[in-house]
């Protein structure tokens, strides 16, 4: 969902997170893998079809969260989307990664990429609309570029990147709204939003340090982070919450969906995606989640909606796109 991750996000995507949060890691040397096979289902039709599955992805979290604990609903939604993973592994017959040295690395890769900013942002929904929780989730993009410039030597700013970070971080300021001093803020909601956020490209950042470049698939990766981050949740929530008293059918079919949906096919529909039109084209769906985030809180849950909420996210996108942007190179003469 951004993931994110953006987000989403999925950390092996541009070696970035399953969750939303974005691109498949491209090769310096010109590729030799055969041609991606014809879709059923047209690109964009699928594209469409991404962009809402995650922008919806903050409502179904809040409705979660009426019936559920935080770590219940990031539980729920681990399980049902690790599932889905799980049965596509059987499918494509792909084998799970192999050496605990790359288990230890996606065991951390699990707890930054999923558990984390899932917990998080389901704890920010309990007193923050999920329109807020959309458009913070869209700053991935700006913390990852702040922290690529510190941590990746091969990720040289530019004016125009760095100008990117500041328009982005004004457009944080005035959804924000800091000219009021943030009043009517809930400080703490927030700060967890901004934080499950910022966790993203920080775990984006480890898994291009660790697991970039493997023989193992994507998909069998992927399964073996979320199938993680399942073991996390299930160890964390007994001891943080008490079995549910009820389970009322529509919050509970918010969390499989979420997890079903907005978590595993979200991935494969994700990565399919980036393997036919390319990693700049799939990370994309970044800025229409949080249009999509608003829009559906606004519509369905009836969640208020202040002129500088929407005027500081087209801000935060556009910073976020300047910050994504690459110099084009020029072609050789002969």
């Amino acid at each position: 969902m951004s993931y994110e991750v953006t987000s989403a996000i999925v950390s092996f995507m541009s070696t970035a997170t399953p969750t939303s949060r974005r691109s498949l890691p491209t090769s310096p040397t010109t590729s030799t893998a055969p041609p991606a096979p014809r879709r059923a289902l047209d690109w964009r039709v699928r594209f469409a079809l991404l962009s809402l599955v995650w922008g919806f992805s903050f409502l179904l979290i809040k409705v979660g969260t009426h019936a559920f604990a935080p770590f219940q609903v990031t539980f729920g939604r681990l399980l049902f989307g690790t599932a889905v993973l799980a049965v596509a592994m059987a499918v494509k017959r792909a084998k799970p990664p192999r050496g605990l040295r790359t288990w230890g690395h996606l065991a951390v890769a699990a707890f930054l990429l999923n558990a984390l900013p899932f917990s998080l942002f389901a704890y920010a929904e309990l007193t923050i609309p999920s329109t807020l929780a959309g458009i913070c989730n869209a700053t991935s993009p700006l913390w990852g570029m702040a922290l690529s410039l510190v941590a990746l030597s091969e990720d040289r700013p530019t004016r125009r990147r760095v100008a990117g970070l500041g328009i982005g971080f004004i457009g944080v300021l005035t959804v924000l709204g800091a000219w009021q001093g943030f009043s009517g803020l809930d400080v703490t909601g927030t700060a967890m939003a901004l934080l499950a956020s910022l966790s993203y490209p920080i775990g984006w950042i480890y898994v291009r340090r660790t697991l970039a470049g493997r023989g193992e698939s994507h998909l069998s990766l992927t399964g073996a982070q979320l199938f993680l981050a399942t073991l996390q949740l299930a160890v964390v929530t007994p001891l943080f919450t008490t079995w549910p008293v009820a389970f009322p059918v529509v919050p509970v079919l918010a969390v499989v969906a979420l997890g079903a949906l907005g978590t595993g096919l979200a991935v494969l529909i994700q990565y399919g995606i980036v393997a036919e039109v390319g990693p700049t084209t799939g990370q994309m769906v970044t800025y229409f989640i949080p249009v999509i985030a608003t829009a559906a809180g606004v519509t369905l849950l009836g969640e208020a909606l202040t002129w500088n909420t929407p005027v500081g996210a087209l801000i935060v996108l556009a910073g976020a796109a300047l910050t994504q942007s690459r110099p084009r190179s020029t072609a050789r003469q002969p």
